[in-house]
């Protein structure tokens, strides 16, 4: 099926039809509390209530797994007619996700770095991009193919000063692109102040925030000032690390009608399947991440308790703590720390056995890594450097296992490589991470 050949022609054509529930498309938000009066459920009754008119009364949206759909005229028209172009069972997602999300419009595509690259689609030769010192490897890798093949320009600053990027914006500034916390160094980013600053000095910039590391249950970029926040789906929405995917929220329809033109005319919408499968996984988010975050903070303690440099918002030790705060419902469930040797880090994250050596986050089950090494390896040596981060950095991203076993399989790593020594008094820090010592809890 041919599609439409602009991005006016694309939404006149998604307006002028409805979906199977009877709601005017582009998909707009999910309906909330049903009863009347300005209170809303809790996002935790938001993230599991959701309603469709299934001719059969199915409690979860039925799969549609089909490319395409039978039209009752020759000039076609009825609610869907290919895949590509739109879906009842993203319909059903993307409505969903507009809701908790504090969106008037979702999208929802096949991977987080696919949601950035319709996001970056935005972009035209000459434009200029402000972005962090402290980016997702992937992130920094599609702005370098766009900065050595497409004419854009990108400034790299440290994003967690606000005077930094305001020194950047011009008239060209197509694009701030913002990540809070960083990964892996979990610095702060002040998303209001930089939302109000960019717009100040210039109108037509557009805000853009990774939401990720927090997801809806503890941040809504949107709420801040931001124009466009994305995530990649297949972190703590789904929760489970069984499928791929990537989610836009906006509040401007004109932008959400230009990057839906991008995914119908690419193809990179996310599947029926697989927007089951996520519907699915949004709604134990919420308790999901409370678990998560509950250990995480317990893990958190305990290494700082013991010598190490722990970065995680939710210690007092932390220097942005209370912007952190001022922005965000929790702290998340995704930490670093430092061990002074990498050939020390090495030895904990191979002793560790709970903990999984992978990249990526959000999921059910803990995971340990090495960024330099892995996520972020894709930048060179001598920018991790420049940009001061740590070759011997360890990430925890932690799951929803007892805490108590994974301090204990994180205890057990920490011997066994000899970081710490276990005495008749508790554990004791070896030099390798400063020489601190403090017994055990």
């Amino acid at each position: 099926m041919a599609s439409p050949s602009t991005p006016a022609q694309a939404a006149k054509k998604a307006l002028s039809r409805v979906d199977l529930d009877g709601h005017a498309l582009p998909p707009s938000p999910a309906p909330s509390s049903p009863h009347p009066g300005p209170r809303r459920y809790a996002l935790a009754t938001e993230l599991v209530y959701t309603d469709s008119k299934d001719q059969y009364g199915a409690s979860s949206i039925p799969i549609y797994q089909s490319a395409t759909f039978k039209q009752t005229s020759s000039n076609g028209g009825n609610e869907y007619d290919y895949t590509r172009s739109g879906n009842p069972t993203r319909t059903h997602l993307e409505r969903h996700l507009a809701k908790i999300m504090n969106a008037t419009r979702c999208l929802a595509v096949g991977s987080g770095m696919g949601a950035l690259d319709v996001i970056t689609r935005l972009l035209k030769p000459g434009d200029e991009v402000i972005t962090g010192d402290d980016l997702y490897g992937g992130t920094n890798r599609l702005l370098t193919y766009l900065k050595n093949n497409q004419g854009v320009v990108v400034h790299h600053v440290d994003t967690t000063n606000v005077d930094a990027v305001k020194e950047v914006i011009t008239e060209k500034t197509a694009m701030v692109l913002l990540e809070t916390p960083t990964n892996p160094l979990i610095k702060i980013v002040d998303v209001a102040s930089i939302a109000r600053a960019s717009h100040e000095a210039n109108s037509k910039a557009l805000v853009v925030v990774d939401n990720t590391m927090l997801s809806p249950m503890l941040c809504n970029p949107l709420d801040l000032g931001a124009d466009i926040s994305y995530e990649s789906g297949t972190k703590y929405l789904s929760g489970h690390h069984d499928i791929m995917a990537g989610v836009i929220a906006v509040n401007d329809a004109e932008i959400g009608d230009k990057m839906y033109f991008t995914i119908n005319a690419t193809g990179c919408g996310l599947s029926p399947n697989d927007s089951f499968l996520l519907m699915r996984g949004v709604k134990t988010l919420a308790i999901r991440m409370e678990k998560q975050q509950t250990s995480a903070q317990r893990i958190a303690e305990f290494l700082e308790s013991h010598g190490f440099k722990v970065r995680y918002p939710g210690l007092r030790s932390h220097p942005q703590y209370d912007l952190h705060w001022s922005m965000a419902r929790g702290a998340g469930a995704v930490l670093s720390f430092e061990t002074g040797d990498v050939a020390l880090s090495e030895r904990i994250v191979e002793a560790a056995r709970l903990w999984g050596i992978s990249v990526s986050f959000g999921c059910v089950n803990s995971l340990i890594s090495m960024p330099c090494r892995m996520s972020h390896a894709s930048i060179d040596a001598k920018t991790r450097a420049e940009r001061q981060m740590p070759e011997d950095i360890i990430r925890l991203c932690v799951g929803i296992e007892d805490v108590d076993d994974l301090i204990d399989d994180l205890t057990r790593a920490l011997v066994q490589a000899g970081a710490v020594t276990l005495t008749i008094d508790g554990f004791h820090a070896n030099e390798a991470n400063g020489g601190s010592s403090t017994p055990s809890a």
